[in-house]
């Protein structure tokens, strides 16, 4: 068949998007994806965000007829990598959003290089990792009523570690100190290598980290977990209770990590991928090293993340600006 012979109908179905101005590239290509697909993670290796990028990406390759590799891009509290993925339109790449980068970078710089809702599409929400709260085991203290309590009587002198300022950690505190009405004494770190090696020392009374970094230390009792972030107890601790269960009904506190797409990618591809990540974080394999990390696979549909993210900027805007967190 020659290209005059072509029908119009033919002609457009072999032109695929370009015969239609105004589409994204690929739009309506039957064969997306037609190449890896980059997942881009703003943070350094390691750590939970790495065993879920990670863990996704393995079972989407098994699914997805195309290689998805990831592509640690740290720097900036995550805006560097942020920033390139929403300027993106190659229809392959994505970026690994967190409660940092959507939630509290927004209100915590004057100007930031990207728009957290306009600038990304939402795909699924892939996993929760809770936040533990735990103490040096020689400060006196057993539980949380007991933390509470001390620290009300000994306001300010009481000290907690952080990764460093709008970190998890930071937050996951701030937040603690805002309900339980207490005040102690905040003290970034770069990183939470370094913090911690001041908590284990027992320079600093307490901390909250995500559970992955904390279970070994506190199997090995150097460290004591007084509550759990988590709506549930964990099977990992289950003489531990939530932070809810000890006077404070409806507190959660959990790192959460989901994938994004550039707002240029169409929305076919994005239905695409919500759909394989939802079977990907709950895999089996991948099941298995989420678990590991104590973190919650959970899948969900571009509505209900976007929904999500929309509740977290309400919840954190509060919590930072009582806190009145600063970037480092």
């Amino acid at each position: 068949m020659t290209l005059h012979s072509l029908t119009r109908r033919q002609w457009l179905a072999a032109s695929g998007a370009l015969a239609l101005p105004g589409l994204p590239p690929f739009a309506h290509a039957a064969d997306w994806p037609n190449r890896p697909i980059r997942f881009v993670v703003p943070f350094a290796p390691g750590g939970s965000s790495e065993i879920v990028a990670r863990s996704t990406a393995a079972e989407l390759s098994k699914t997805m007829g195309q290689n998805v590799f990831v592509e640690n891009k740290p720097g900036a509290a995550g805006n560097i990598a942020m920033q390139e993925v929403a300027r993106s339109d190659d229809q392959h790449t994505v970026v690994l959003g967190h409660i940092g980068t959507l939630a509290v970078n927004p209100y915590i710089f004057d100007k930031l290089p990207y728009d957290p809702n306009k600038d990304f599409r939402p795909v699924s929400l892939l996993a929760k990792v809770p936040s533990l709260y735990v103490v040096h085991p020689d400060l006196p203290v057993k539980n949380l009523q007991d933390l509470v309590k001390l620290a009300k009587s000994k306001p300010g002198k009481l000290s907690y570690g952080s990764a460093g300022n709008g970190s998890a950690g930071h937050l996951a505190f701030e937040y603690l100190k805002m309900t339980a009405s207490i005040f102690m004494l905040h003290v970034p770190y770069k990183g939470t290598g370094p913090m911690m090696t001041d908590l284990l020392s027992g320079r600093l009374d307490a901390a909250s980290v995500g559970a992955a970094a904390l279970l070994p230390f506190i199997k090995s009792g150097k460290v004591r977990c007084i509550a759990t972030g988590s709506t549930q107890r964990l099977p990992q601790l289950p003489d531990v209770p939530t932070v809810a269960e000890q006077g404070f009904p409806g507190f959660e506190m959990t790192q959460w990590y989901g994938m994004l797409a550039p707002a240029s990618m169409a929305k076919a591809h994005v239905d695409t991928l919500a759909a394989e990540c939802a079977k990907a974080v709950k895999a089996p394999d991948s099941v298995k090293r989420l678990q590991g990390d104590a973190a919650e696979p959970i899948g969900d549909t571009p509505q209900q993340f976007a929904q999500f993210i929309a509740k977290e900027q309400v919840r954190w805007q509060k919590v930072l600006k009582h806190a009145q967190v600063k970037p480092d």
